[in-house]
């Protein structure tokens, strides 16, 4: 690890009490235009999800009915019902995206499958970026908001799924994540940005509990307008 992640996985809690816990789970609220331009209703309401740390799986309930829930990983994804029943699969998932763009249409699976990867993604960073098959360098400090930002650079082996192979994560002079970068590869691989703040700590880890993501521009400023994704997370306990 570089000095600077070094000192970033300590001030969100350090590796040592990290590798005590095998998941994390928590209270998700989400909204955003992103699901209406891709053919899908978004409500309100809340849901619970579930992230083992050190395997990438990851959980949410309800999706769809009350007695149903996600299951995904890298290679498969799935809704089952809470006593155990297949209700949908899909073997494979990533290649169900071929030819995606920005505003093409998703099924549940494909649904079920973004969020999957991208809670994954959220809730194991930056811890993710000490994982094998993850290279790391930091680039020059960028200016926003009237302060600079230390900014990391990630690079994805494919046996990861995440937005992109690609991804930028800025951390403020306190460590904590400010803004995080990536292509949508799933959506026609559009650039977006993501603000980070709203920190809170639970079993002695610290994680942002808001997120809104936006359009990147070609110069790498936030396009404020229209918000695609929000999430809150509340309740949230390392297990």
């Amino acid at each position: 690890m570089t000095d600077l992640l070094n000192r970033i996985i300590a001030a969100h809690g350090g590796l040592d009490r990290w590798n005590q816990f095998s998941i994390v789970k928590g209270t998700i609220v989400t909204g955003g235009a992103l699901w209406g331009m891709k053919g899908l209703h978004q409500d309100a309401d809340p849901r619970e999800m579930t992230v083992w740390l050190h395997q990438e799986k990851a959980s949410v309930i309800p999706f769809g009915a009350p007695n149903q829930r996600t299951a995904f990983t890298p290679d498969r994804i799935a809704i089952e019902t809470t006593d155990g029943g297949l209700v949908a699969e899909r073997l494979d998932p990533r290649a169900s995206f071929a030819g995606h763009g920005k505003t093409t249409a998703w099924d549940p699976l494909h649904r079920a499958y973004f969020n999957g990867y991208a809670l994954w993604t959220y809730l194991t960073t930056p811890f993710l970026l000490t994982l094998p098959g993850v290279m790391v360098e930091e680039l020059r400090p960028w200016s926003e908001s009237g302060e600079t930002w230390h900014r990391l650079r990630a690079r994805f082996s494919p046996q990861i799924a995440t937005h992109s192979a690609v991804q930028d994560f800025f951390f403020g002079d306190d460590l904590l994540m400010r803004r995080h970068d990536y292509c949508v590869d799933v959506s026609g691989g559009f650039a977006a940005a993501q603000r980070v703040y709203d920190y809170d700590e639970a079993n002695g880890i610290r994680f942002p509990t808001r997120r809104r993501a936006f359009l990147r521009g070609t110069d790498d400023s936030v396009v404020d307008h229209p918000l695609l994704v929000s999430i809150d997370l509340s309740n949230v306990h390392f297990a």
